[in-house]
């Protein structure tokens, strides 16, 4: 992903403040959940993060460990979802409703991934088979959602 992204402006706080989200698909059949965890940069909107998972502290880790470190500084906007503040420094974190906007984008992206590609609709027919596939499918929209919004800054 990182051969995409615009990198951030170092005199710019506000090139490295990040929405963070989680949504769920699913693999094989609907009672077989897997998470996909997205870290959005709000001034480019482009995914400088993901993970997939469950929905625990451990793929939360290891979206975190997966940011740039540029981004790693900025402040972060999420949910109220429990892993965050284990895994998030506390000054860096704000955990919002979605009421606020503060999420808005990163949540406007979620419904962008499930308009764009089938395996990712809740109520589909459409769907991965296996975790290789549903990863791949979701790095390739990532790599070609990156790229064109790089495109699109420059």
């Amino acid at each position: 992903m990182s051969e995409t992204l615009v990198s951030p402006n170092a005199n710019d706080t506000k090139s490295t403040i990040m929405e963070i989200d989680e949504l769920w698909s699913f693999i094989d059949n609907k009672g077989n959940k897997v998470w996909i965890w997205i870290a959005l940069c709000r001034k480019t909107r482009q995914i400088v993060a993901r993970a997939v998972g469950d929905r625990s502290e451990k793929t939360c880790r290891e979206l975190w460990n997966n940011v740039p470190k540029e981004y790693c500084k900025g402040q972060c906007f999420t949910d109220f979802w429990q892993a965050y503040q284990l895994v998030i420094p506390e000054d860096q974190l704000t955990q919002v409703g979605k009421e606020t906007g503060e999420t808005a984008h990163v949540e406007r992206w979620n419904c962008t991934l499930r308009q764009r590609i089938g395996r990712f609709v809740r109520k589909t027919l459409s769907f991965s088979k296996s975790m290789l596939m549903h990863i791949a499918c979701l790095d390739l929209f990532l790599h070609r959602y990156n790229l064109e919004r790089a495109t699109l800054l420059a």
